[in-house]
């Protein structure tokens, strides 16, 4: 029989925000997302002129963190996904560590989606859920290989997760997803009628 085995695994991580502490008030979060969104002039100027629907805070409030409490709580609760995440993937951070280097709010309404990207310069990448109604768009992931596959033929529609092109992950209110930062990943449209609220974060390695 031959020996198969897989190489290069792509890490996702997913746990409950809760699963570490301070406890975050769910409800205090999802409101506090939303009166930032209506306050932030400067990031719904940004979304106009770069046709972002929804809004982002990503280029117009980098502190989120030092302006409201609950912001701050997250980010200690973020600390420790992450590096239960980074002990997962076996990181020889020597003496360095990983640090937070944005987090912002996302508020995608019914239409909205976010496109294809990757988190350059960034290790770990990811994103807790505040709002998600039923009927809201998961995330998807792409196979990093995928421009390598070249005259490969389509995977059948049975093929095991670790196998398919493309995965979409389904997250709930409370979850943390993350992943390396390279691993590309899109929001496809909104088609619930309500809002969907994510906040979102990268994470470096500094000496």
């Amino acid at each position: 029989m031959p020996d198969i085995s897989s190489l290069f695994v792509t890490r996702l991580y997913r746990a409950a925000l809760a699963d570490f502490g301070p406890a975050i008030d769910g409800a205090e979060l999802e409101t506090s997302c939303r009166v930032i969104a209506d306050d932030d002039d400067a990031g719904h100027a940004w979304c106009e002129e770069n046709a972002y629907p929804g809004y982002t805070s990503y280029a117009s409030l980098t502190d989120l963190p030092w302006r409201f409490p609950i912001f701050a709580d997250l980010v200690k609760v973020l600390d420790q996904h992450v590096m239960a995440f980074a002990k997962d993937l076996e990181f020889d951070l020597g003496e360095g560590k990983l640090v937070l280097e944005d987090l912002w709010i996302n508020v995608l309404p019914e239409g909205g989606s976010h496109g294809s990207h990757i988190h350059p310069h960034s290790v770990i990448s990811g994103t807790t859920y505040v709002a998600m109604p039923e009927g809201t768009s998961a995330l998807k992931l792409e196979d990093p290989r995928h421009a390598m596959m070249m005259n490969a033929p389509a995977r059948l529609k049975t093929a095991r997760e670790e196998m398919r092109n493309f995965i979409y992950v389904a997250p709930k209110v409370g979850d943390v997803l993350l992943w390396e930062s390279w691993l590309r990943h899109e929001v496809p449209m909104n088609m619930a009628e309500e809002e969907r609220i994510s906040v979102s974060f990268n994470y470096k390695w500094v000496d």
